[in-house]
């Protein structure tokens, strides 16, 4: 649907104008660790982070370290990359590393996605990342998720990821705006699949 280097080229000019340092570090890199990764679309998997870049790019989104983490948020949970090795601040790798989710010994998946879900709020770059990836995911996942991944992830969705974006306008009211257009564009996709399934579901 997107042309991977012409979002490619597009980010790495603008980031290159804005003097963007660790954008420029991130873009490079994530491109070479996800080099050959597919999504279940088929398409090439680095087109969901140039995307999301692009979508964080349009809504005026315009931090350096925000950018820089939306571009490396999947790099260490499915690249096996470490948070060491990211060729960024600490501060991104902070963030990408609360963007990666594990289950933790002693824990069940649900304790997890809590302490997940919380953690990310303390951390603004983290937050409007996971916002933009969700937006982007749920964007794209109608005719790639069988129905019941579809159901699983929309009930994610209403029970973690909705409730994150309201305490974000409370945590970061500055991003308002932002805020609302990622949420008017999830719950618009997630009501009409859900609706969708129902008719289905119906006949």
């Amino acid at each position: 649907m997107f042309s991977a280097e012409k979002m490619y080229t597009y980010i790495r000019g603008y980031a290159t104008g804005a003097n963007m340092r660790e954008t420029l570090k991130a873009l490079t890199f994530a491109r070479k660790e996800h080099e050959g990764q597919l999504r279940k679309s088929g398409e090439p998997y680095i087109v969901h982070p140039l995307t999301m870049a692009c979508n964080a790019l349009s809504l005026g989104i315009r931090d350096d370290e925000v950018i820089a983490t939306i571009l490396l948020h999947d790099v260490c949970e499915d690249c096996d990359v470490s948070i060491q090795e990211l060729p960024v601040n600490d501060h991104v790798r902070h963030s990408v590393e609360l963007m990666t989710f594990r289950v933790m010994t002693g824990e069940t998946k649900e304790i997890a996605k809590n302490r997940y879900y919380n953690l990310i709020l303390h951390d603004r770059a983290a937050t409007l990342t996971k916002l933009v990836d969700r937006c982007h995911n749920v964007s794209s996942m109608a005719g790639t998720f069988s129905r019941e991944k579809l159901k699983s992830y929309i009930d994610e969705t209403r029970q973690y990821v909705l409730p994150l974006l309201r305490s974000a306008k409370t945590a970061y009211p500055e991003d308002s705006d932002i805020l609302f257009v990622l949420k008017y564009h999830m719950t618009s996709v997630v009501d009409s699949i859900e609706a969708t399934m129902q008719v289905y579901e119906e006949e």
